[in-house]
């Protein structure tokens, strides 16, 4: 598989940085991004992280609209204008920074989740709780259950 898969939990070190799980740095080195995209997720308490994937999936949604309108602005604002790209040291640690600790809560541990083209990065408690809310959801999904999405084959 060539996208982010698994989840893993470290441990901050005294200054305030993670080890990136080696298997997502190698997604990354693939990528050929330089470092780290990140933004504070819209959907949830995390931080979605990535390289070029994820921004040719952000690009993707800004071309849809029209430049130099105020929705293209808008979004442009919320996905790029309070993103971060934090460089990951030659150890593999990145700086959790305070835009990373206000949006999730983190303190001492980073749980980083695997989305397939982007990672997520939680406070551990916090990522449990959607864990089991994802998987609810993802059954219902499956089941055919959840009213208004799009079914596979169908358009979204």
């Amino acid at each position: 598989m060539a996208g982010f898969v698994s989840h893993f939990t470290n441990r901050l070190d005294a200054k305030g940085r993670v080890s990136i799980p080696a298997p997502f740095r190698a997604v990354l080195a693939r990528d050929g991004f330089e470092g780290l995209y990140a933004i504070a997720s819209p959907h949830c308490g995390a931080i979605d992280a990535g390289g070029n994937e994820l921004l040719s999936e952000i690009q993707g949604r800004l071309d849809q609209f029209s430049k130099l309108t105020p929705d293209h602005d808008a979004l442009a604002m919320a996905l790029f204008g309070v993103s971060e790209t934090p460089k990951i040291d030659s150890d593999g640690r990145m700086m959790i920074s305070d835009m990373v600790r206000e949006h999730t809560g983190i303190t001492d541990q980073v749980t980083f989740a695997g989305l397939g083209y982007k990672f997520q990065i939680w406070q551990p408690e916090k990522f449990r709780e959607h864990r089991a809310e994802a998987s609810k959801r993802a059954l219902a999904l499956l089941s055919g259950l959840v009213p208004g999405a799009a079914q596979p084959g169908e358009p979204a």
